[in-house]
C-alpha cells in the first residue's frame, strides 16, 4: 500500500517532468506507472509543506510506539533468565545492545531541537538516573 508520503512524492516527480513537457506516456515510463496514474496525478492538488509534515510525524509516531513496544515486550521475555546455548545468549545479547545504543542515539539527537532533552541528557550523564 501507497502511504500519502510516497503519493505526494511521486506527484512531486509527475510535476517535475511534466514540467519539462514530457508526454504522459514517457513520465508513466520513466517512473513505472501508469499514464493513467501520471494523468492523475496532474490533475490533484499537490500536498502542502505542512500536510508533509503531519504525514511525516504521524509516521514516526507509529514507528517510535512500534520501538517502544518491542522494547517492552523483550523485556517481559526476560530474555537473561531464559536458558538457551551459548551461541544464542550471544546473539541476543550483542543485538540487544546494539538496538539499546540505537534508541540512545535517537533519544539523544533531540538535544539539537528541544531545550527539555539537554538537561534530561546531562542528569543522565551525571548519573542522576542511573
Amino acid at each position: 500500500m501507497t502511504t500519502p508520503t510516497e503519493v505526494a512524492q511521486r506527484r512531486a516527480a509527475v510535476r517535475r517532468l511534466a514540467a519539462q513537457d514530457l508526454s504522459n506516456r514517457a513520465i508513466a515510463e520513466q517512473l513505472g506507472i501508469s499514464k493513467d496514474t501520471v494523468a492523475r496525478d496532474l490533475r490533484a492538488p499537490a500536498l502542502s509543506l505542512r500536510q508533509l509534515a503531519a504525514e511525516r510525524a504521524a509516521q514516526t509516531d507509529a514507528a517510535v510506539r512500534q520501538a517502544c513496544a518491542a522494547a517492552q515486550g523483550a523485556a517481559d521475555a526476560r530474555p537473561a533468565y531464559v536458558i538457551t546455548d551459548e551461541d544464542t545468549a550471544r546473539r541476543w545479547h550483542g543485538d540487544l545492545r546494539a538496538a539499546a545504543a540505537q534508541l540512545l542515539a535517537l533519544a539523544d539527537q533531540f538535544t539539537d531541537y528541544y531545550l527539555f532533552a539537554r538537561s534530561e541528557t546531562s542528569a543522565t550523564q551525571d548519573g542522576d538516573h542511573a
